[in-house]
C-alpha cells in the first residue's frame, strides 16, 4: 500500500511511539480491506465496499500496536537492520535456529528505543530464550503448556493483559488473536513487549532494580519459587545461561556494537 493514503501533519509526526511507526499516539493502522454491504433496496444484491488504508482512533487514547502496524513495521524497516543476534552458531543443533533474526533484532531494538532501559535488551539474549521456549518451532508439539503460543510460548493470560486498555499495562498495549500470535514477527513483538513488563514485576519483588537475567527468571515464572526458597527446575536457565554465552562468544556480526554487550548471566 502507498503510505500517502495515511494523512499525517508534523505534529502528528512528533506524538508517534516511534518512527517507524504509521499512526500517531492513540491510533491504530487499519489496512485496506472489503466489506460486504448486506442487500437493500438501492442495492438488492449487496455490494463491497474497499475501506482504504487508515489510522482508526483507539478508544483507550493509549498507544496500541496492531497486527497490521506490526507487519507493515516488519516489511518496511528491518531488512535493513543489521548487528546481533548472532548467526550460524546453532544451525547443526537447531535447523531453524536463524530464521526469526531479523524479527528478534527488529523487535528488540524497538522496545530499547520506545523504554530506553538502563541496560538495554540484548537481542542473543531473546534468540536464547526462544529456543528454551519452543526450540523455534513456530508452534511446537506436543506442548508442555497447551495454553502457551507461537515462539516465545506466550500464555492467553499473558494476550490478555497486553491488549487490555484498563489492566496492568499503563501504556504500548500489543493487540493480537491467539491466532496472530502465530506468526513469528508478532509473537516477538509481543513476547519482546512482556518482557520489559516482566522487569518492572521482578524489580518490585526484588526491592532492587532487576537484571535481564532476573526477569527471564520472572517471565518463566521461577522467580517465585527462588525468592521463597522452594525447589525449582534450574535446567531452563541453565540452558539460557549456556546458549547465551555461546551466541555472545560467537557473534559474528560485523556490527558488534550492542550496548548491552557487556551483560552477563548470573551463574545457577
Amino acid at each position: 500500500m502507498s503510505n500517502s493514503i495515511i494523512s499525517e501533519t508534523p505534529a502528528d509526526l512528533e506524538k508517534k511511539a516511534h518512527p517507524w511507526r504509521r499512526c500517531p499516539l492513540g491510533k491504530h493502522l487499519v489496512r485496506e480491506h472489503s466489506v460486504n454491504i448486506p442487500p437493500s433496496k438501492k442495492h438488492p444484491n449487496g455490494i463491497i465496499s474497499i475501506r482504504h488504508e487508515h489510522c482508526a482512533a483507539n478508544k483507550s487514547h493509549k498507544d496500541e500496536l496492531s497486527y497490521d502496524e506490526i507487519q507493515n513495521i516488519t516489511h518496511t524497516y528491518f531488512p535493513f537492520l543489521q548487528g546481533s543476534p548472532t548467526s550460524k552458531i546453532l544451525i547443526n543443533e537447531y535447523s531453524k535456529s536463524d530464521n526469526y533474526d531479523m524479527e528478534i533484532r527488529g523487535w528488540t531494538k524497538y522496545w530499547n528505543e520506545v523504554f530506553q532501559p538502563d541496560e538495554p535488551l540484548d537481542p542473543n539474549l531473546i534468540k536464547a530464550l526462544i529456543l528454551t521456549e519452543s526450540s523455534f518451532e513456530i508452534d511446537p508439539k506436543p506442548k508442555l503448556n497447551k495454553d502457551a503460543h507461537g515462539l516465545m510460548q506466550i500464555l492467553t493470560k499473558t494476550l490478555h493483559y497486553l491488549s487490555d486498555t484498563k489492566g496492568e499495562l499503563k501504556n504500548y498495549l500489543v493487540c493480537l488473536t491467539k491466532e496472530q500470535l502465530l506468526n513469528p514477527s508478532a509473537n516477538i513483538c509481543a513476547g519482546t513487549r512482556w518482557l520489559f513488563r516482566k522487569r518492572e514485576t521482578a524489580t518490585n519483588k526484588l526491592k532492587h532494580k532487576a537484571t535481564w537475567v532476573e526477569t527471564i527468571e520472572d517471565y518463566k515464572s521461577f522467580l517465585d519459587q527462588k525468592l521463597e526458597n522452594k525447589p525449582y527446575n534450574h535446567e531452563p536457565m541453565d540452558r539460557i545461561n549456556h546458549y547465551y554465552h555461546l551466541l555472545r562468544e560467537n557473534n559474528n556480526n560485523n556490527e558488534n556494537k550492542n550496548p548491552a554487550s557487556h551483560i552477563m548471566l548470573e551463574p545457577f
